[in-house]
C-alpha cells in the first residue's frame, strides 16, 4: 500500500496523520467524502475476490468505491500502516426484520491509549465519525443519534434513533477476524438472487451537507435535510449521472480491468 497515495485519494495530501482520535475522526470523514459506497461491479460482472491489493487498486488505482469488504478492509489496512490498532470485526446487519447472517459486513474497532471507538466506511448512510465505545450513551454525529448497547449475553448493537424510538443498524462481537474470513459471504453478497446487492446498481457518497445516491431507479439528494428525487429513465442517463457526479464511467472501468 502506498500511504501517501492513499492519503491524497481522500484528500489529504501532504499530511500524515498520527495515531489519535482527532486524526481517526479526519480519517474517516474524508474517505466518506471521497469514496463511495457502490456495488457496480456485480453488475458490470466485474468479480470482486478478497485481496486487499486489489481493492487498494480499484479504490484509489481506479477513483472508484466499493461495498463493505473492499471499503473496510482497505481502510483497515490505511489505518494499521499509519500506527493505529485496529480489530476486523463481523457484523450481522438488520434487514428489517432480523439480522443476517455472521459476517454480512466487515467493521473495524480502533483502540487509540485507553479508548475503543467503532470505525465504519463501508455501511453506505451511517456515521460521519468512529463512534466512541461506549455503551447506552446517545452519540450526536452529523448523519443523526446513535448508541452502542449490549444485545444479548454474545453481541453489541449499534442503533440508530428513529423518531421516539431505535433502529437497530447491526450487532457484532468485539472478535477479531481475517479477512479471509469474509470469503465466503463475499460471494453470497455478489452472485446470489437473494442479495439485494444483487437486485440494482447503486452508487452513494456523503457530502459535506447531506448525501447523494443514484440508483437503476432515480438520483437522490439531501442537502440540510432537504430532498431531492429525479427518475433515472435509461441505462444511458444512468451512466451520465455516474460520470458527472461521481466521476465513474463505465467505459474506464472495462478498460481497466482488460
Amino acid at each position: 500500500m502506498n500511504t501517501d497515495a492513499y492519503l491524497k485519494r481522500i484528500g489529504l495530501d501532504g499530511s500524515v496523520p498520527t495515531p489519535e482520535a482527532e486524526s481517526l475522526r479526519l480519517l474517516q470523514r474524508s474517505h466518506l467524502l471521497a469514496v463511495p459506497f457502490e456495488n457496480l461491479d456485480i453488475h458490470w460482472k466485474r468479480p470482486i475476490t478478497i485481496d486487499t491489493a486489489k481493492f487498494y487498486d480499484k479504490i484509489v488505482g481506479e477513483k472508484r468505491g466499493g461495498f463493505c469488504y473492499e471499503l473496510n478492509g482497505t481502510f483497515n489496512e490505511l489505518l494499521v500502516s499509519l500506527g493505529f490498532r485496529t480489530l476486523l470485526v463481523s457484523a450481522r446487519v438488520f434487514n428489517g426484520t432480523a439480522h443476517g447472517p455472521e459476517y454480512d459486513h466487515a467493521a473495524i474497532i480502533v483502540t487509540i491509549d485507553d479508548e475503543e471507538y467503532l470505525a465504519d466506511v463501508g455501511f453506505g448512510d451511517f456515521t460521519a465519525e468512529p463512534l466512541r465505545f461506549v455503551l447506552d450513551e446517545e452519540q450526536q454525529d452529523a448523519a443523526g443519534v446513535f448508541v452502542l448497547r449490549r444485545f444479548d449475553e454474545e453481541y453489541l448493537e449499534v442503533a440508530k434513533k428513529d423518531g421516539d424510538g431505535w433502529k437497530s443498524q447491526y450487532i457484532f462481537k468485539d472478535i477479531a477476524r481475517e479477512l479471509s474470513e469474509f470469503a465466503e459471504m463475499c460471494d453470497f453478497q455478489q452472485y446470489s438472487p437473494e442479495s439485494h446487492f444483487t437486485k440494482g446498481k447503486v452508487c452513494s457518497l456523503m457530502t459535506e451537507n447531506g448525501r447523494k445516491t443514484l440508483t437503476d431507479k432515480a438520483f437522490i439528494v439531501t442537502s440540510v435535510g432537504e430532498r431531492t428525487e429525479v427518475p433515472v429513465g435509461s441505462e444511458e442517463e444512468f451512466d451520465h449521472i455516474l460520470g458527472r457526479e461521481f466521476g465513474i464511467t463505465r467505459t474506464e472501468v472495462r478498460a481497466t480491468s482488460i
